[in-house]
C-alpha cells in the first residue's frame, strides 16, 4: 500500500525535527516523491552518508510502502 504524501512528511520530520522539508509528489500516485531536507544533521557530512540518515529515518518503508523517493539533502547555509 502506497504511503501518503502527509504521513512520508511526519516520517521525515520525526528524523529531523528541525529540519525544512519540501514534499513533492512526483508522479501522483503516492509511490513516486521527491523531497527535499535541510537540515543541520548532515552538517559535515557526504551527500551518500546524508541520504543513508534519510533511509535510516525511514525505518525500513523504502522498497515497501515508498517505491521512489529521489533526494536533495543539504545543511543549512
Amino acid at each position: 500500500m502506497p504511503i501518503a504524501q502527509a504521513d512520508l512528511e511526519a516520517i521525515l520530520r520525526d528524523g529531523f525535527p528541525d529540519a525544512e522539508i519540501k514534499i513533492d509528489d512526483l508522479a501522483g500516485d503516492g509511490d513516486h516523491y521527491k523531497a527535499r531536507i535541510v537540515s543541520s544533521a548532515f552538517k559535515g557530512l557526504s551527500r551518500v552518508r546524508q541520504h543513508q540518515l534519510v533511509y535510516a529515518a525511514l525505518k525500513g518503508r523504502m522498497g515497501g510502502e515508498l517505491h521512489a523517493l529521489a533526494l536533495e539533502t543539504s545543511a543549512p547555509a
